[in-house]
């Protein structure tokens, strides 16, 4: 690949710094469920942990099914086609709002099958109630995506951090309230700490039309005009980044909640411990999402511009400067596993603590394999290669993770240690079968991203 330059490195950190800050407010809603959650005990950490998890699968794959808008976006806005924006945004919340539908029932759902996955009455019982409250929160999510993505595709990401910031004051508010009782409201304990997840979705949607309506570069773009594309068309030009996007998310996020499953099996500690590490690195894997959209956004504009080596330059400088971040991060993971992993569960036993503090190690190791997978995914994205993505989840995440983790937990009796270094090696071979997709890519010609006017096609 291209070796990055100063500037490379200016352009893509002014780009991605306010999605990765925008990222990392917005998984603090979660890391704050996980350490009110603490506070109710282990059982309910566990199992409130648990129904995360199975949210965040659901949640990440209707995301990557929106996430495509910003690419369409910012290529129309390359082409000055900013009347088919307007419907790009209007078919993007249909689906997002139908999404949100399937989605919720199927939340519900998995509520009913989790003592026959194995899980213990107890967890099993915590995390039903757990994913009842989070459910209906799932639509206004998927329609703050779409305005967020929208606002990403304009290149005017930094409207976002405020809402985030503001999102998380308000969780930590509720989730006191709900969780305690505080005046008319009803002490709902692990089910208010949901019930107030879902109201702060719905609010940071709302919170963000309101931003976008007052921002004048958002409300012109969205301004109706001459449509190049009918609305049938945009739909399916979303669906076809989306669909695979959404397989790729799902396939990684599913390859999580079969290990949340498989940690349950080694007993109540270790599923804590599992929750807890993931929350951990969960928060830093949130700087390698903003990295990807921001890297996605610039190799479409410059796939667009016919430049394939401008786009593996581009590879190049998001890689780099990934690795030079989680460098710091692990030194931080081996210094103060155990600080760190207290500060998220400070009510934890002891034998957790230990345990997540442990797991930590294997972690710094992981997140690099972790990061460089997910932004091939937004790399292959960019040169309209999103299936060539979910393929190789296929083979990285289950073909090699998944049975790696269960050997060396189970068959080598690692625990919970070996379930993190399988997923490691899945993570692994994932990242380098999509960067090898990548390079053959920009290789040849690329095919364009976005929408092309009628007269064009």
């Amino acid at each position: 690949m291209p070796r990055p330059t100063r500037g490379d490195h200016r352009a893509l950190a002014a780009l991605a710094a306010p999605l990765a800050a925008t990222q990392l407010a917005q998984v603090a809603l979660s890391t704050t469920d996980v350490v009110m959650m603490g506070f109710l005990g282990t059982t309910a950490l566990a199992g409130g942990g648990l129904a995360i998890v199975l949210f965040n699968q659901v949640r990440t794959m209707g995301v990557g099914l929106l996430t495509g808008t910003a690419n369409l976006i910012a290529a129309s806005t390359a082409r000055r086609a900013d009347g088919t924006i307007r419907r790009i945004v209007l078919s993007a919340m249909v689906i997002a709002t139908l999404t949100g539908a399937v989605g919720a029932a199927v939340l519900v759902g998995i509520g009913f099958l989790l003592e026959p996955l194995g899980q213990s009455h107890e967890v099993a019982h915590a995390a039903r109630h757990m994913l009842f409250a989070l459910a209906p929160g799932l639509i206004p999510c998927l329609w703050f995506q779409v305005l967020r993505q929208t606002t990403v595709g304009l290149q005017r990401p930094l409207r976002l951090l405020w809402v985030t910031l503001g999102s998380v004051a308000l969780n930590i508010a509720l989730n006191f309230a709900l969780l305690n009782g505080i005046g008319p409201l009803p002490a709902l304990g692990l089910a208010g700490i949901g019930a107030a997840t879902s109201a702060v979705h719905l609010a940071q949607a709302l919170a963000l039309f309101a931003l976008m309506r007052r921002d004048p570069i958002v409300r012109t773009a969205l301004r109706s005009g001459p449509q190049g594309l009918d609305t049938d068309s945009v739909a399916r030009r979303i669906l076809r980044l989306g669909v695979p996007t959404a397989l790729t998310y799902g396939s990684e996020a599913g390859l999580f909640s079969v290990l949340a499953l498989l940690a349950g099996g080694l007993g109540a500690t270790a599923l804590a411990a599992y929750n807890v590490v993931n929350q951990i690195t969960y928060i830093v894997f949130q700087t390698a999402v903003g990295t990807s959209h921001a890297a996605s956004v610039l190799v479409s504009r410059d796939t667009a511009a016919a430049a394939p080596r401008s786009a593996r330059r581009w590879a190049a400088t998001a890689l780099t400067q990934q690795a030079g971040l989680l460098a710091l991060v692990a030194v931080a993971y081996l210094a103060f596993g155990d600080p760190l992993a207290r500060a998220l569960a400070a009510d934890a036993t002891d034998a957790t603590i230990a345990l997540a503090a442990t797991v930590l190690i294997a972690a710094a190791v992981t997140q690099f394999a972790d990061a460089a997978q997910n932004i091939a995914v937004g790399l292959l994205r960019g040169v309209d290669r999103a299936g060539a993505g979910f393929r190789a989840t296929l083979i990285g995440y289950w073909a090699i993770g998944l049975p790696a983790a269960a050997l060396f937990a189970f068959g080598f009796d690692w625990g919970l240690v070996g379930l993190w270094i399988g997923l490691g090696c899945g993570l692994a071979a994932c990242a380098a079968l999509m960067l090898a997709q990548f390079h053959a890519a920009t290789r040849g010609a690329v095919r364009p991203v976005g929408p092309v006017p009628r007269s064009q096609s």
